[in-house]
């Protein structure tokens, strides 16, 4: 009977060390990340991957408290664009730097950037989300003489240059064309062109842009350089399609949107309508971007090795990134929606001057109160200096980290 055990428990470890594969768990807030992760486990079958959703604003509520006790954490995760910066700053999640250093030839530069924290990269992307502005061409050749891309970059090249395009496009066109929307579509593009972050030093900083935003928005509203609608509102879809009206029901042309390519592909693309072959885009006043999702690892992973085995192939693996182009590649065919601009080539082209650099794990919640800040001077309800303090106040007291 011994013995007839011990040859039952010998041919048990033959048979687990044939069978023998390394178990990981991720978590994410979507099935993006589960798409790839199947890819890589078909080439990889001695890895087996758990891999489970939870809504995106129930994520963090999941994730924190197994990050804080230390157990029970997944070995790897989604990160969301409106949240990386709080866990890469957290000191919980596994280096990645030399990942990094193996692939930084075949990574666009502002992902990476966004999740490096103090000289080391604890979160990396398989994707971006460049930004650009798209105009009309037609109302371009009518009142700025020319649709011509590389002409009409000069006249939005800044900040400064938008303003006052937008001010000759109001007066060339008696009054009927606003350069863009609303004065907010270039919040996005403002932020990504600062020079300073939010944060210096642990004291909160308005960055010159910023102060000067304050004008230009106003200047904008006053003068309605702007149509006066909110982003992703019925009004602010009805300018692509050349349908917005203002309040007495007059037609008001909007010459001009700021899109990341998700935007263009699935709104502008989807919503044009009678205006599809009339749009053409340029680089416009900085290089940004909008959202986008990041894969980080728990530093207390039993198997950080095949955890950055598993990611290093996430972002670099050449047939995903492949389909990726040629789905992209294929919807840049259609040359008429853009008059002959591959969309696809010119947001690579644009990807690469975005900087990631100023991204801090407070962004999300600062902005929203200088975006309050801003709305209340535009409107008239407040000086543009009680603005600025009623902004630092309450910055200053929800977070007390930052000093006055």
């Amino acid at each position: 009977m011994k013995k007839y055990f011990l040859i039952s428990a010998v041919l048990l470890l033959v048979f687990s060390g044939c069978q023998k594969y390394t178990r990981l768990t991720v978590w994410s807030f979507n099935d993006e990340l589960a798409k790839m992760i199947d890819a890589y486990t078909v080439e990889f079958p001695n890895v087996r991957v758990d891999y489970s959703i939870t809504p995106v604003d129930q994520f963090q509520k999941r994730l924190d408290p197994v990050l804080e006790k230390d157990r029970g954490a997944p070995d790897a995760f989604a990160l969301d664009s409106t949240f990386v910066r709080k866990y890469v700053e957290s000191g919980l999640l596994l280096d990645l730097t030399d990942i990094y250093e193996k692939n930084k030839d075949k990574l666009i530069a502002y992902p990476v950037q966004v999740g490096t924290h103090e000289g080391k990269v604890y979160a990396m992307s398989w994707q971006s989300n460049p930004g650009a502005m798209f105009y009309r061409r037609s109302l371009a050749k009518k009142y700025l003489g020319t649709d011509n891309p590389q002409i009409i970059q000069t006249y939005f090249a800044d900040f400064g240059r938008l303003l006052n395009s937008a001010r000759l496009i109001k007066t060339r066109s008696n009054g009927t064309c606003a350069a863009v929307a609303s004065y907010k579509d270039l919040l996005t593009p403002l932020f990504s062109a600062r020079q300073n972050p939010w944060i210096v030093n642990d004291r909160i900083n308005i960055d010159p842009l910023l102060d000067y935003y304050f004008n230009l928005a106003k200047e904008m509203y006053e003068n309605r350089w702007e149509g006066r609608v909110d982003p992703y509102t019925a009004g602010w879809y009805a300018g692509m399609k050349g349908e917005l009206k203002d309040e007495n029901g007059r037609p008001v042309e909007v010459f001009a949107y700021f899109l990341t390519m998700k935007d263009f592909e699935n709104i502008l693309m989807e919503r044009a309508d009678d205006t599809k072959g009339d749009w053409a885009m340029i680089q416009g006043p900085a290089g940004w971007y909008r959202g986008g999702s990041w894969i980080a690892a728990w530093k207390g992973t039993k198997n950080p090795q095949a955890v950055k085995n598993m990611i290093e192939w996430l972002i670099t693996y050449e047939e995903v990134v492949e389909a990726t182009e040629e789905t992209e590649e294929i919807e840049a065919t259609d040359d008429s929606f853009l008059g002959g601009q591959d969309h696809y080539a010119q947001f690579s082209e644009m990807a690469k001057i975005v900087n990631g650099r100023l991204a801090q794990s407070r962004d999300m919640e600062i902005q929203a109160v200088y975006i309050e800040a801003i709305n209340a001077f535009v409107k008239g309800e407040k000086t543009k200096q009680q603005a600025i303090d009623d902004f630092k106040a309450q910055i200053l007291a929800e977070f007390e980290e930052i000093s006055n």
